[in-house]
């Protein structure tokens, strides 16, 4: 497996003084589908091709919802996926509330057998 890069040349934000620095970028190839995840995925087990594109619609239903409920959902040797925001700080404690939460994302924490598999990837710059 081989992960393309380019270098960007990147400032620090809010510290203009700071001199820009070059850094690997990586670079996308290209996209996978639901589809051809579920037709992959088919391939390598029992499940048919419409079989696994339901499971994975199902747990694109589930996972949302049981994030949304405060929870982290562990995905075996996927990992974890948990929430993670930012938010505006504000002076009193007692203001603080749900409306200075700006952005809501997932995040994943690798488990072990994720971490394996990329363990080997490597990288070559783009011309």
């Amino acid at each position: 497996m081989t992960i393309k890069y380019k270098p960007v040349k990147r400032g620090r934000p809010g510290h203009p003084e700071v001199p820009a620095k070059f850094y690997p970028s990586l670079q996308a190839r290209a996209r996978v589908t639901t589809h051809e995840l579920a037709r992959e995925a088919s391939d390598m087990c029992t499940l048919s091709t419409p079989d696994m594109v339901a499971a994975i619609e199902a747990l694109l239903t589930l996972i949302p919802k049981h994030l949304a409920d405060g929870e982290i959902v562990e995905l075996g040797d996927l990992g974890e996926l948990w929430l993670y925001f930012s938010a505006e700080g504000i002076d009193d404690k007692n203001k603080v509330s749900g409306k200075q939460i700006k952005t809501l994302l997932p995040r994943l924490i690798p488990g072990e057998r994720f971490k394996q598999e990329l363990a080997d990837v490597k990288f070559q710059k783009l011309r």
